[in-house]
Parts: C-alpha cells; sequence; structure tokens
C-alpha cells in the first residue's frame, strides 16, 4: 500500500507539472496530494474520503484539512482528473498492439425501487433502469466500460439507468485506434451501427448474436467472442468486489458521480502498478 500510493502520487504530480498546473502558493496541501488521497479513498477505504486523509496525515506526513475543504478542493480539480485519466487511456491504447478491446455495462443503483419516492438526489423515470443479469430494476446509473483484453478500463461513460445498451451505442463516442476489434453482448446488437463504425472508423464491432437474429455467426468468430467476452465479466466483478462499497455516500449527483468514476479511475491505477 504505501509503495502503490508513492507510485500513483508520483505519476499524478508529474503529470500536473508537465501539463504546466498552476496552484495557489497557500495550499498546504497540493492537488496532486488531493487526487491521491481521493483515488486511495476508493481502492482501499470503501469510498471513505475522511479515512483516506487519515492514512495520509499518519502515514505519508501529509497535512491534515477537514473534510469540507478536502471536497471543495476536489470538485476544483475533476477537469484534471478527467484529463489525467484520458490522457492515461490514450497512452494504453497506443500500447495494446493486439487492437483487441472489451465493451459492456453494469448497473449502479443510487436507492431500492422502494425507496425511490424519498431519494432526494434523483427524480426522473429516466433513472428507473432493468439489469437483465440480476433480473430486477434499479434506481441510478448505467456504467459503459471500454477495456483492453488485459481488462485495463481505458473509456467509461454513465448514462441514465433507462437507457439500453443498444440505445446508448448510438450515442456513444467511441474513440478507438483503426483496425481495433470490440467485442460486445448481445445487448448492443445493432448491425447498421457495426456497418457504419466498420465504414467510417475502420473499427471491426464484434456483438454476441441472439438465438433469433439473421447473421449467425460462424463457430470459430462465435468461439472468439465467448472467450473475449467472459474476462470484462471479470473485471466488474473485481472492482465491485475490491472495495465497491454497498452505497455510495453522497449528497449532490454531481459528487455521487465524482465518486463513481473514481473507483473507474482507480482501478485502473491499480492494475497498472500491481
Amino acid at each position: 500500500m504505501h509503495q502503490k500510493t508513492i507510485a500513483i502520487y508520483c505519476f499524478l504530480d508529474d503529470f500536473l507539472k508537465a501539463t504546466g498546473h498552476q496552484e495557489d502558493c497557500r495550499n498546504r496541501i497540493s492537488d496532486a496530494e488531493v487526487m491521491t488521497a481521493a483515488l486511495l479513498s476508493t481502492l482501499y477505504f470503501y469510498g471513505n474520503q475522511t479515512t483516506a486523509l487519515l492514512y495520509m496525515h499518519q502515514h505519508q506526513g501529509v497535512y491534515w484539512i477537514d473534510k469540507s475543504q478536502f471536497n471543495r478542493r476536489l470538485r476544483r480539480l475533476q477537469t484534471q482528473l478527467w484529463a489525467i485519466f484520458r490522457a492515461l487511456g490514450q497512452t494504453l491504447k497506443e500500447l495494446n498492439t493486439t487492437c483487441r478491446y472489451l465493451l459492456d455495462s453494469f448497473p449502479v443503483a443510487m436507492c431500492d425501487n422502494i425507496r425511490i419516492a424519498r431519494c432526494r438526489l434523483l427524480q426522473d423515470e429516466a433513472y428507473r433502469g432493468y439489469s437483465a443479469s440480476k433480473r430486477r430494476y434499479f434506481y441510478g446509473f448505467r456504467v459503459q466500460v471500454i477495456t483492453t483484453a488485459d481488462g485495463i478500463p481505458v473509456d467509461f461513460y454513465i448514462y441514465a439507468g433507462a437507457f439500453v445498451d443498444a440505445t446508448i451505442l448510438q450515442v456513444m463516442p467511441i474513440e478507438l485506434p483503426k483496425g481495433s476489434v470490440l467485442y460486445a453482448d448481445s445487448g448492443y446488437l445493432n448491425y447498421d451501427i457495426e456497418e457504419l463504425m466498420a465504414e467510417c472508423d475502420q473499427i471491426q464491432l464484434l456483438t454476441a448474436r441472439r438465438s433469433n437474429s439473421k447473421r449467425q455467426d460462424e463457430p470459430a468468430v462465435a468461439f472468439l467472442k465467448k472467450h473475449y467476452r467472459r474476462r470484462i465479466e471479470t473485471v466488474f466483478s473485481q472492482i465491485k468486489a475490491h472495495s465497491f462499497p454497498a452505497k455510495i455516500h453522497a449528497v449532490t449527483v454531481q459528487g455521487f458521480l465524482l465518486k463513481l468514476s473514481l473507483f473507474i479511475m482507480a482501478f485502473t491505477f491499480d492494475q497498472l502498478t500491481t
């Protein structure tokens, strides 16, 4: 944990300096230390940022700041956090010589269906979705994740829970190198999108076929799709089993989405520093 903390901090600090990021000279805790504490909270403390700050203070000698000040600093750094993840994802794409990627989604509920009437953060039917794998409805968001064949996230997008995967695929910006192969399950099945991506972006979208699909796969192609699809299911299990809490505590929708994003970012850093 100590070595991983140093590795994450050094990467963040070097990135901020390389991009010319300017900090307030009166800050007693640097922006890199704030972002490191935020990522550590999702890696080791189930999203508890106060505990992560206490660890940084006691074991890394970081100046102690209260939770409200930390949250204000972290919200101001959202743009930098997104830029860091995008730059890291772009680098991983350039290093991915196999050009194989995986696409899937998982639901994140803000509350149970029975408590929707009392949910103060969200009040819209657009957030009521259905999880086919769990055979139950949820109220919250659907996270779309693109990973390498090794299971390292390079892109992710968050949408309202009511939108199904096939609908999201039509509006989701997929930024992959030309010649890439993207594996997805049958929920993304859309022949028009497959043809459009192949013609315009030179990206081969390989979605699993349903039993009643008009365009069935050859046995070898079906085997490859099934083989690569298993990896991303393992990735989701690792994200949730590692430090994903049963409930993400937040007082605003923006705070909820920020914490949700931090879990995926932290998982990427964890895979790269393992």
